[in-house]
C-alpha cells in the first residue's frame, strides 16, 4: 500500500502544481470558470454515461472470470476492451456536436444573455477541444480495472503524473506566451490562440497516462485481440447487473450538474454586472479538489488493494469475512481521516495562500479558505460511506446502493438550493461545501445501517465505538494547530515580499503538521488506538520508500 500511496502523493502533489498554475494563469473569476468548466465536461459526461459500469462493476466480474474461465479471463477481457473502444468512441463523437446543447444545461442562464456573449464563444470552443477526453478517460479506467483485477494497482496510481506534467507545461507556456489575467481579463472571454492552447493540451495530458497503461497492460498474460463476439460472452450479465449502477451513477451526476450550475453563477452574475469577484466552479472545484487529496492517497489507496480481496468474499457467499475485512479497513482510513478533518479548518487560510496566492486568484483566497473549511466535515463522512459502498457491491447489492445515493443526491440539491437563494455572489461556492457535508452526514448513517442490515455482526458498534475513541484525540489535535498559528500570528513574518511570504506560510505549515503529526501519535498511544500507531508506521515506511527513490 506504501508505493500506492507514494504514487497517489506525487500525482497529488503535481496535481497541486497544476493547479497553483492555473490560477496564477487565468485567476479565480469567471475568466477561470470558463476552461475550468469545460475542462471538467469530459470526466462529466464519462461518469455520466459509462462511469457506473467501467469504475465498479467491472472488477468482480472479471476476478470471477480468471477463476472460472479456461482461458484465466483472456477472451473476457478482450471483449469488455473492444466494446468500450467502440462505445466510447461513438459516444464522444455525440457529444462532441452536442455542445452548445450541453452548456445550455450545465451552466447558469446568465452565460446567455448579451453581456457574456464573448464568454459564452469561449466556453464552447473549449469544450470542444475537450471533448475527447470522454474516449481517454473510459479507456484508461478500462484497462486500470483489468490491471487491478490481475494484482497490478501501481500503474493507476502513477499515471496521472504524466498528465499533470504535460499540464504543467501547457501552463507554463500559456503563461510565458499570454502573461496572467489581471484586471478585466479576470471576468473576460480568450483569443482563438489561447484557447488551443488549453483545449488541446488538455486533451493531450488524458491520452497520455492512458497509453501508460497501455505499456503495462502488455507486460501482462492479457494478449489483447479484437473480439465482437459477445453473445454467450457473460458481458450480457455484468450490464445486466450494471442497470442499478448505471443509475446510480446517473443520480449522482444529475445532481453535481445542478450544484455546477448553481457555482457558475456565482462569478458570471459578477461578470454579467460589469465586475470582478464573485466566488464560482474554480473556487468550488480547487477547494474540493484539496479536499479529496487525503481521500486518494489514504482512502483510494487502501481501497484499491482490497476490492478483490472483497469481490472474492462476495463470489463465495463469506459475508462475515467481508463484514470484518471492510470494517478493519474503515478504522484504519478513519485513523488518519478524521484528525485532518479536525486540522483542515484551522490551516484553510495558509493553505490557500500557498497553493492559490498568486496574481489575480490573491483576491479569492477569502471565499477558497472558507470553502475548504466547510468541506472538511464531509470528507470523513464520505471516506465512511465510499467504503462501505466497496462492500455493497462486492456483495452486488447495486439496487441498495442506488437507492442510498437518491437519498444523498436529493439532500445535496436541496440544501445547496436553499442555502444559495438570496445571498452574495461571493457566498455560493462556502455554501455549496456545507451542502455536500450534510448530504454525506446522512449518506454515511444510511450506508452504514443498511451494510449492518445485511451482514450482521457486531462491526456496526465496533465501529462506532472507535470513532466516539477517536474524535477526542482528533480535538486535541485541532486545538494543538490552532496554538501553532496563534504563535506564529503573533510573532509575524520576518520579511514582506511574495516569496518571504510563501516562505513564511510554508514554515508554518510545516509546524502545525509536525505537532499535530506527533500530538496525534502521542494521544493515540495514549488512549489505546493500535490504527494511529499502525499509521504512523505506514508513513515511517513511505518516507524511507521516497528517500531510497
Amino acid at each position: 500500500m506504501a508505493g500506492l500511496a507514494l504514487g497517489t502523493t506525487l500525482s497529488r502533489l503535481t496535481g497541486f502544481a497544476r493547479t497553483s498554475l492555473l490560477v496564477a494563469a487565468l485567476g479565480a473569476q469567471l475568466h477561470a470558470d470558463l476552461f475550468t468548466i469545460a475542462n471538467t465536461l469530459p470526466n462529466m459526461l464519462y461518469i455520466l454515461v459509462a462511469g457506473g459500469v467501467f469504475n465498479t462493476v467491472l472488477v468482480p466480474h472479471l476476478v470471477r472470470s480468471m477463476k472460472n474461465d479456461h482461458d484465466g479471463g483472456q477472451a473476457y477481457a478482450s471483449r469488455v476492451l473492444t466494446l468500450a473502444a467502440v462505445f466510447l468512441a461513438c459516444v464522444t463523437l455525440m457529444l462532441t456536436l452536442a455542445v452548445p446543447v450541453l452548456l445550455r444545461v450545465v451552466v447558469d442562464d446568465s452565460y446567455f444573455g448579451s453581456a457574456l456573449t464573448e464568454q459564452r464563444e469561449s466556453i464552447v470552443d473549449l469544450a470542444r477541444y475537450c471533448l475527447p477526453q470522454v474516449f481517454f478517460y473510459g479507456m484508461f479506467v478500462v484497462v486500470g480495472q483489468i490491471l487491478n483485477a490481475r494484482g497490478v494497482f501501481g500503474p493507476m496510481m502513477w499515471a496521472p503524473i504524466a498528465n499533470n506534467a504535460i499540464a504543467i507545461g501547457v501552463l507554463g507556456a500559456y503563461l510565458f506566451v499570454y502573461g496572467p489575467a489581471r484586471g478585466r481579463q479576470l471576468w473576460g472571454a480568450y483569443t482563438t490562440g489561447q484557447e488551443l492552447l488549453l483545449g488541446i493540451g488538455s486533451t493531450l495530458g488524458i491520452a497520455a497516462q492512458f497509453l501508460i497503461l497501455l505499456i503495462y497492460l502488455r507486460r501482462t498474460d492479457i494478449r489483447y485481440r479484437p473480439r465482437f463476439d459477445l453473445r454467450g460472452s457473460g458481458l450480457g450479465a455484468t450490464l445486466r447487473l450494471a442497470g442499478w449502477t448505471v443509475l446510480f451513477v446517473l443520480v449522482n451526476q444529475l445532481a453535481y450538474v445542478l450544484i455546477v450550475r448553481l457555482a457558475s453563477a456565482g462569478a458570471a452574475m459578477q461578470a454579467a454586472q460589469g465586475a470582478g469577484g464573485g466566488a464560482g466552479y474554480t473556487v468550488y472545484s480547487n477547494a474540493f479538489l484539496l479536499i479529496m487529496v487525503p481521500h486518494a492517497i489514504v482512502t483510494v489507496s487502501l481501497a484499491t488493494t482490497i476490492n478483490p480481496t472483497l469481490a472474492a468474499f462476495g463470489v463465495d457467499g463469506d459475508v462475515r469475512s467481508l463484514a470484518s475485512h471492510l470494517t478493519q479497513a474503515i478504522k484504519r482510513v478513519l485513523s488518519v481521516i478524521i484528525p485532518i478533518c479536525a486540522v483542515l479548518p484551522v490551516i484553510a487560510p495558509v493553505l490557500a495562500d500557498i497553493l492559490w496566492g498568486y496574481a489575480g486568484a490573491r483576491d479569492s483566497l477569502r471565499p477558497l479558505a472558507h470553502t475548504v473549511a466547510l468541506f472538511s466535515p464531509g470528507l470523513a463522512l464520505f471516506t465512511v460511506h465510499y467504503l462501505v459502498l466497496r462492500g455493497l457491491f462486492a456483495l452486488e447489492r447495486h439496487k441498495t446502493v442506488f437507492l442510498v445515493q437518491c437519498l444523498i443526491a436529493a439532500s445535496n440539491v436541496a440544501l445547496a438550493a436553499t442555502l444559495t437563494t438570496a445571498i452574495s455572489n461571493a457566498a455560493v461556492a462556502p455554501l455549496l461545501a456545507a451542502a455536500y457535508s450534510g448530504a454525506y452526514l446522512i449518506g454515511a448513517a444510511a450506508s452504514v445501517r443498511v451494510l449492518d442490515l445485511l451482514v450482521g455482526g457486531p462491526e456496526y458498534r465496533e465501529l462506532g465505538a472507535f470513532v466516539m475513541r477517536i474524535l477526542p484525540l482528533s480535538a486535541a489535535v485541532a486545538l494543538a494547530a490552532f496554538g501553532v498559528r496563534a504563535l506564529v500570528n503573533v510573532a509575524g513574518p520576518l520579511e514582506s515580499g511574495l516569496v518571504a511570504d510563501k516562505i513564511s506560510a510554508g514554515v508554518e505549515l510545516l509546524l502545525v503538521l509536525l505537532i499535530g503529526s506527533t500530538v496525534a501519535v502521542m494521544a493515540g498511544r495514549l488512549l489505546g488506538i493500535g490504527e494511529i500507531t499502525g499509521a504512523a508506521s505506514a508513513g515511517t515506511r513511505l518516507h524511507r520508500l521516497v528517500g531510497r527513490r
